[in-house]
């Protein structure tokens, strides 16, 4: 297994010496709404700015915001650029560089392209399109915007203030988790706006969406992702497509570039306009267990070329170097996020930015080239090393500055000087059939983890979701608002976990809750043989597949004494045709009333296991969860409830999945730790 690696870039993530002077507290859920969220960089044309994002979250607003901001590439103080308040996403800059333009919505307006001059002035709208725009893209010579655009709904003025009409339902897949229903016969096509004359036209037409759209170095053609298959529903074959940028008439007939059944998308143009580098899934049946590569195919069509079969890792967002002699991507590696680079030819494997971190996106220009990155012990913010080679190509070693590239923002440093944060260990362990497991462990504040005096600790397992996912070495804030708490915080990547290839993730296909459990039970294991862990006071729980897991290892052992499971299911049947995995459904377990596979659904249900659950157990989950409806946290309150398993459930109105109200994230942190505290920390006795 690849091993982490300690580099240069962790030295500049510590804070000065005169913060950590100052007197510090304890983390605390308030503290969630502390923390700064730095996104994606983009470098300006000469390389002397990077523009990125900042989000916080308000409880008193019940609101999160999105700032567009900027940072000289050299370093120095950062200036907004957009109003608070005033959200805005996705920066970028005009090719000549004068301009930032931005999407948001304004004074109760739909989504458009915003700009703001570079030099001061107000922002302005550059696009006024009735239904709004999902993405945008500048054409090479900054004329045009190529934007994509979801069709828009039809409006009947006589029923302005009648009931609305009922739903009617002809598609296979016909729910998704944040949007509902999924009716009527809506879709996402491409445009191209002129920015000069303000004309807009349609390129793309048709019963398909297209999206991950991007230019031609030249600006003649436009690549794009869709699933234009007779039934999209009913698979996951996305395909790379490309289309003239000057086509008098819209069009349902692209030109198809791959072929490969599976998924194919994030295509990217090599400097030349010959060939497009994309990111491929090809084992169809492993479903999301499946290892994606990079990939190249000729822009004409044709045989694609796989440029990473043997590296077993899942890559992503490709970009070729300006000279075309190397494709840069990111690299999901063993708990660690890396950037790397290789040749068109699959030659020549790098990963200039690498070792024990989590970089995220990334981008360059001029001799500037800036990305994201985290580490166990700080939120992201951005780096940037200026004096590159220029366009990111040159010989191998010229990346190599790249691992010690200093910090150009500092959003979170005044949050991290008041608080007070334990040590977090990457750890490494074998589980029941010797298979190696990696982990992190994080500890209170203060513990000293190598003192043969240390104290045992209350433990709390912490599950990730997915379960193709993984832990990596990134500020988790949630293990740390428990380790400030006083527990020991156990947090896996068990089997079903991605960054570890294809067999170590497909482990668990059709087996959930067998070698996964073995895998989670092997880590708080190996907590309590170091001696940091209480075996008598153990705690488990996560969100989604987190939750899941949750529920099989309550339903295995008596061994926890306050479990919480979040958006899990219970009775897989029961999710069939309700909530929107039918494709994965039928994929990973078959179709329910056909031959055996019943038994199978009812093999991995936990509720046909829920009469031996003795933890006490809080189930929680949103109203309008349609990826894991709470339907499977009721029914598993109830089996606890009518058994006399001590149990509470908590529901969210109108929330998904994912709980976005700022006072219900609060309040789930805090029902967490009152949870624990009382199960685990004090056994069943009253909280004081």
């Amino acid at each position: 297994m690849h091993t982490s690696r300690l580099l240069p870039i962790l030295a500049v993530l510590l804070l000065p010496a005169a913060l950590l002077a100052q007197e510090r507290r304890t983390l605390t859920p308030d503290d969630l709404f502390r923390v700064q969220r730095v996104g994606a960089p983009q470098v300006s044309p000469d390389g002397e700015w990077v523009a990125y994002t900042v989000s916080v979250t308000s409880l008193e607003d019940e609101r999160t915001d999105t700032r567009v901001w900027m940072a000289p590439a050299s370093g120095g103080d950062p200036v907004p650029l957009t109003a608070d308040k005033k959200s805005a996403s996705s920066p970028d800059w005009s090719p000549d560089g004068r301009l930032i333009t931005f999407l948001a919505a304004r004074d109760g307006g739909k989504t458009q392209v915003w700009a703001l001059d570079r030099r001061g002035g107000e922002a302005y709208a550059l696009t006024d399109v009735k239904q709004g725009v999902s993405a945008y893209a500048w054409s090479p010579d900054g004329t045009r915007l190529l934007l994509t655009i979801r069709d828009a709904e039809e409006e009947d003025e006589e029923k302005e203030n009648a009931p609305r009409d009922p739903w009617v339902i002809d598609r296979l897949e016909f729910k998704r988790d944040g949007t509902g229903y999924l009716t009527g016969d809506r879709h996402t096509h491409l445009y191209v706006y002129t920015v000069a004359s303000k004309e807009l036209k349609q390129l793309t037409i048709g019963r398909w969406d297209e999206g991950r759209a991007v230019w031609s170095p030249d600006g003649t053609r436009i690549a794009f992702v869709s699933n234009r298959t007779d039934e999209p529903d009913a698979n996951e074959n996305s395909d790379v497509w490309v289309v003239r940028a000057d086509l008098p008439e819209p069009t349902d007939a692209p030109t198809r570039i791959t072929t490969n059944p599976g998924s194919d998308e994030s295509p990217a143009w090599s400097p030349d306009g010959r060939s497009i580098a994309y990111v491929t899934t090809t084992d169809v049946d492993a479903i999301w267990y499946a290892t994606s590569y990079l990939a190249v195919a000729s822009a004409e069509g044709g045989e694609s070329r796989i440029l990473t079969k043997e590296l077993d890792r899942n890559p992503s967002s490709p970009r070729w170097s300006d000279d075309g002699a190397w494709i840069w991507f990111g690299l999901e590696d063993s708990a660690e996020n890396h950037l790397a680079r290789i040749r068109p030819d699959g030659s020549g494997l790098e990963r200039p930015v690498s070792g024990a971190l989590a970089a995220g996106a990334f981008d360059w220009a001029g001799a500037t080239f800036a990305s994201q990155a985290s580490t166990l012990d700080r939120p992201t913010e951005i780096f940037a090393r200026t004096g590159m080679a220029a366009g990111m190509g040159g010989s191998p070693g010229a990346a190599a500055p790249l691992r010690d590239a200093p910090r150009i923002t500092h959003h979170n440093d005044s949050w991290l000087a008041e608080v007070t944060l334990g040590e977090t260990r990457n750890v490494h362990f074998s589980s029941a059939d010797d298979t190696e497991i990696e982990g992190f462990v994080a500890f209170p504040p203060g513990y000293r983890a190598d003192d043969p005096a240390r104290e045992q600790l209350p433990v709390i397992l912490r599950i990730h979701g997915g379960p193709v996912s993984q832990y990596s070495h990134s500020f988790n804030f949630e293990a740390r608002m428990f380790a400030a708490d006083g527990f020991v915080v156990v947090y896996t990547n068990p089997r079903g976990s991605s960054g570890y290839g294809q067999s170590f993730s497909q482990a668990i296909f059709a087996d959930w809750g067998n070698k996964d459990f073995q895998d989670v039970m092997a880590g708080v294991d190996f907590v309590i043989a170091r001696g940091w862990g209480d075996p008598d006071r153990l705690g488990v729980g996560g969100w989604s597949y987190g939750g899941i897991l949750t529920n099989y290892v309550i339903t295995q052992t008596a061994r926890f004494k306050g479990a919480i499971s979040g958006a899990s299911e219970v009775l897989y049947v029961a999710n069939y045709g309700h909530d929107h995995y039918q494709y994965e459904w039928e994929r990973e377990l078959g179709l329910p009333w056909e031959g055996d596979n019943r038994a199978t659904w009812e093999r991995l249900s936990p509720f046909n296991r829920a009469h031996l659950i003795t933890t006490p157990t809080l189930l929680m989950g949103g109203k309008e969860d349609w990826n894991v409806p709470i339907l499977n946290s009721e029914q598993l309150y109830q089996v606890l409830r009518r058994r006399g398993v001590p149990t509470q459930l908590v529901v969210y109105p109108g929330q998904g999945h994912g709980i976005s109200v700022p006072s219900y994230q609060k309040d789930r942190y805090e029902r967490y730790l009152q949870w624990y505290r009382k199960w685990v920390k004090n056994e069943g006795r009253p909280v004081s």
